[in-house]
């Protein structure tokens, strides 16, 4: 049996202990992504590992058997998701999964002090964690690239979404963190679930199955440390909050998602997530990422 290396991400933390994992995070976070480019919302080591992806292109052997059901359906699902093929429902998800995030990160860029004028470790942690998910959004778009997608438009959401992912970011900390930190736990729970759905549907597809879990990889890594980095945010109260926080926020953000409730347990998901402590991770993603002092075992 394996020996748990690691405890719940809920686990308390002093705020001494907090504070020391905020300067570590820092740390890491410089030599994790390397220089912050501002005016591109990017990152070096990122854009470099983009371009190598790109220069080295991998194409699904028998092409996507219906792709104009992805483009029907990716902004908005206008077929019965019961009709489509698992395929099919993997890629629209993953699209509007990724449209959730662009939106949100979008508002939040403007709202964020720019690295010039953040003088507190907090709010350049903030900066640098928002580049990272502009550059998460990039890998998305060439995974859907990757599987011949490459008429895809990146939309926004209706008006009364994108306000409210606008006014999100200029919540006082204390009702911000917690929502903030449930949602970077339910991405890592969904990168999780992709990650096997790629080994299911992908099997006559190797190289493409290989490729989409490098990108993904990617991802999950930075978002692992954001799980651990939004966490650091919060006090004892807030943590009792944000474990009674998954259920209804992993529910009403994967309804908007139909694709979610076809591909997943939804409920199983809801429960990984509130018992979330880091052990299920492989160790390669591990080594690659941060997780606080406080829930180490």
């Amino acid at each position: 049996m394996r020996t748990a290396k690691f405890l719940s991400v809920f686990s308390p933390a002093t705020e001494e202990q907090r504070k020391e994992n905020f300067e570590n995070y820092w740390e890491f976070t410089q030599q994790h992504g390397g220089q912050l480019f501002e005016d591109d919302k990017d990152l070096a080591k990122k854009r470099a590992r983009l371009r190598y992806f790109k220069d080295n292109p991998v194409k699904l052997r028998q092409p996507l058997a219906d792709p104009d059901a992805f483009y029907r359906n990716y902004i908005k699902m206008k077929d019965d998701p019961k009709s489509l093929d698992r395929m099919t429902l993997m890629l629209t998800g993953m699209y509007k999964f990724a449209r959730h995030e662009w939106v949100g990160i979008k508002g939040a860029w403007n709202v964020i002090p720019d690295m010039a004028n953040s003088h507190k470790v907090q709010d350049k942690i903030s900066r640098v964690h928002l580049a990272e998910e502009f550059c998460h959004w990039r890998l998305f778009d060439e995974m859907l690239r990757t599987c011949g997608l490459d008429k895809i438009e990146w939309v926004p959401l209706d008006p009364v979404k994108e306000w409210i992912y606008e006014q999100f970011p200029k919540f006082p900390g204390f009702l911000m963190d917690t929502p903030a930190f449930v949602t970077e736990l339910m991405g890592v729970t969904y990168y999780c679930y992709l990650h096997r759905l790629f080994d299911d549907l992908l099997a006559d597809e190797p190289e493409v199955r290989d490729r989409l879990k490098e990108l993904l990889d990617e991802i999950t890594i930075d978002e692992v440390a954001h799980v651990g980095q939004r966490r650091n945010f919060i006090g004892p109260i807030g943590m009792k909050v944000s474990k009674w926080l998954v259920k209804p926020f992993y529910t009403l953000f994967f309804n908007d998602i139909p694709e979610v409730g076809q591909l997943f347990d939804v409920k199983q998901m809801i429960k990984d997530g509130e018992a979330f402590d880091f052990n299920e991770l492989p160790d390669y993603m591990i080594k690659r990422s941060w997780i606080p002092s406080y829930c180490k075992a």
